[in-house]
């Protein structure tokens, strides 16, 4: 059985929303599917030893003609996860949960990066590691539940390992 068969066959088992990771040997930008919602390349920071919280970021596309909202999720070893925002203000950095959710507008998109929107993985039990990606989930109010795998990027990383960051808007 050649390799495209196995790949295709393989790809017809996977849980709804998860994307080929890589086609012909080229790394791509990992997306998930839910409703007309596009999520493109979920990432987060391993961290340092003893660390209580994590950030994830990723592109959220709404392909549909109404707006959703981005209102929580879930993620390993973390008992809450909470959507934020970090904005600075007079020269001070701040960070607040963002009650009731990120609107995701009709036919619009929004970055989820460091220092702006972003998922909060709060009271961590574990070390996040590089290495093998996180399955966590993401809440939206209209669009329902999907799951999603974070990459991991090294502590510190300003964006995801292997040069496939999220794109600029």
């Amino acid at each position: 059985m050649n390799r495209r068969l196995l790949l295709a066959a393989a790809a017809a088992f996977l849980p709804v929303g998860l994307a080929q990771a890589q086609t012909h040997g080229t790394p791509q930008v990992a997306t998930f599917r839910v409703g007309p919602l596009i999520i493109e390349a979920p990432w987060t920071r391993a961290t340092p030893g003893g660390a209580k919280v994590a950030g994830g970021f990723m592109v959220i596309r709404n392909t549909g003609s109404t707006p959703d909202r981005l209102v929580g999720g879930t993620f390993p070893n973390a008992p809450r996860v909470e959507v934020h925002e970090m904005t600075t203000i007079d020269g001070m950095m701040r960070m607040r949960e963002v009650r009731g959710g990120i609107e995701i507008p009709a036919g619009g998109s929004v970055q989820l990066r460091p220092g702006g929107y972003h998922m909060m993985f709060m009271d961590l039990s574990e070390q996040i590691r590089t290495g093998a990606a996180q399955r966590g989930t993401l809440v939206f109010e209209k669009a329902g539940t999907v799951e999603i795998d974070y990459n991991v990027a090294p502590v510190g990383a300003p964006a995801p390992s292997g040069g496939h960051g999220a794109p600029r808007h």
